[in-house]
């Protein structure tokens, strides 16, 4: 980081940011609403298209009792070893590790905290992250958000999410941080760029070419992030 550059807080989701976990969490999900009684999805694509908002916004829009959702995914958790099929982004690590010295690093996800926990242990992620605010703490990731930047106490124009849905784009927005959008993860480049996020990347060492945030000498290989620019 440049001597004397503010220190930035970055927040994370988790699930198609830092590991591929897709295939996973369709299958978890679709047998949860199918214990239930609401099998609102059939498709991995339909599953997606709930990421264009707040998941559990768009679930409760769509009948989806979120108390009885909770529990059966409880049920299906302590019956199915679901985390040992979830795979790290292992270029995501090293820029991970370049980005916790100087600043500070959360994940904000709709996922259980204590899940992310197990994960984050087997991939040893433990030392990268100050927080995780799960679906335990609030199912808003916008409140999540304003929670990590009240807590940190580091400005909301220094503050950095980054999501791979176009829900993730939105709650950034709403939450007034900069957002970053990742092409590796949920949703296409398409429709992350019509969120209309401050940067669309297409690999992790993209980070360090955002404006502002590294002071590093990168190699001719490496691509810059698109700024996403508003309509007019």
């Amino acid at each position: 980081m440049k001597s004397g550059a503010a220190k930035k807080l970055f927040l994370f989701d988790f699930d198609g940011v830092l590991v591929d976990s897709l295939d996973v969490y369709h299958r978890a999900v679709a047998w949860c609403l199918e214990k239930i009684g609401t099998p609102i999805i059939k498709t991995q694509e339909e599953y997606v298209a709930l990421f264009e908002e707040n998941f559990y916004e768009a679930m409760a829009k769509k009948g989806v009792d979120l108390d009885a959702f909770s529990e059966a995914l409880i049920e299906y958790a302590s019956n199915v070893d679901y985390y040992q099929d979830v795979k790290p982004f292992s270029s995501v690590m090293p820029v991970l590790e370049e980005l916790c010295g100087d600043n500070v690093l959360a994940i904000i996800s709709s996922n259980s905290s204590q899940g992310i926990r197990k994960i984050l242990a087997r991939f040893q992620y433990n030392g990268c992250f100050q927080d995780i605010l799960g679906s335990e703490f609030h199912l808003s990731k916008k409140i999540k958000i304003d929670h990590a930047v009240a807590t940190y106490r580091i400005s909301r124009d220094n503050t950095y999410y980054v999501g791979d849905t176009s829900g993730d784009v939105r709650e950034g927005k709403a939450a007034g941080v900069r957002t970053i959008a990742v092409t590796w993860g949920w949703h296409s480049p398409a429709a992350l760029a019509a969120a209309q996020p401050d940067f669309l990347i297409d690999n992790p060492e993209e980070l360090k070419k955002i404006p502002g945030l590294f002071n590093l000498h990168l190699d001719g290989q490496s691509t810059s992030p698109r700024q996403i620019l508003p309509d007019k």
